[in-house]
């Protein structure tokens, strides 16, 4: 990627910086009893009521109730945020050090994710804390679709982050583990990159 081109590099967070586990949290789930998990778990797109939760049209205590009815039984709330944060597998340490490389190297460093509130409040107090430092020292700006209303690959996401920074789309590399997520934002002028999962992906920015 030509950095003479690619000003401004916006980033995905699960996938691309945060390990996934989605085995595990099946596991998890399938032990407090709820037989179809798998059907109501998926890495790149979530469905039903998973996707109006990282929408931001549902908090965590209907998120939590949604649960218990798949569950049929009762289980306390830690026993249900335990379960779901195990789908995270935690942020290499290479790669926070990396971001420091990135925001010395390119204009600016956003964070753009579909995530939930749960998940993200759990990786800003376990995981990018792993070097002492908070989250905000990594990116310039953050968006985060349980609070924007929207959820990649909507094209409108993209046009808002590019109308909030002030991003030009062909100065504008996005990376993301979605082939969908790219393809809407390449239909928008970006750069893309899709790493695959786990991938040391530092060569190719």
């Amino acid at each position: 990627m030509s950095e003479a081109k690619v000003k401004n590099l916006i980033l995905d967070f699960g996938g691309v910086l945060i390990d996934l586990d989605k085995a595990r949290c099946v596991a998890r789930f399938q032990a407090l009893g709820m037989a179809d998990v798998e059907q109501l778990l998926d890495v790149c797109h979530q469905q039903g009521f998973l996707n109006l939760y990282e929408e931001g049209r549902m908090d965590d205590d209907e998120f939590r109730q949604h649960i218990r009815r798949h569950l049929g039984r009762p289980a306390t709330d830690d026993e249900i945020d335990s379960a779901w944060n195990s789908f995270l597998d935690g942020i290499p340490l290479y790669k926070l050090d990396y971001l420091d490389e990135l925001r010395s190297r390119y204009a600016s460093v956003c964070l753009l994710s579909n995530t939930n509130n749960l998940h993200w409040q759990y990786a800003c107090r376990y995981d990018f804390t792993a070097r002492g430092r908070t989250v905000d020292d990594y990116f310039d700006r953050i968006f985060l679709s349980y609070r924007m209303k929207l959820a990649k690959p909507d094209p409108e996401i993209f046009r808002r982050v590019l109308d909030e920074t002030g991003f030009r789309a062909a100065e504008t590399l996005f990376v993301d583990d979605s082939e969908a997520n790219c393809r809407a934002a390449r239909g928008l002028g970006l750069h893309t990159y899709t790493p695959q999962a786990r991938e040391d992906w530092r060569g190719r920015l």
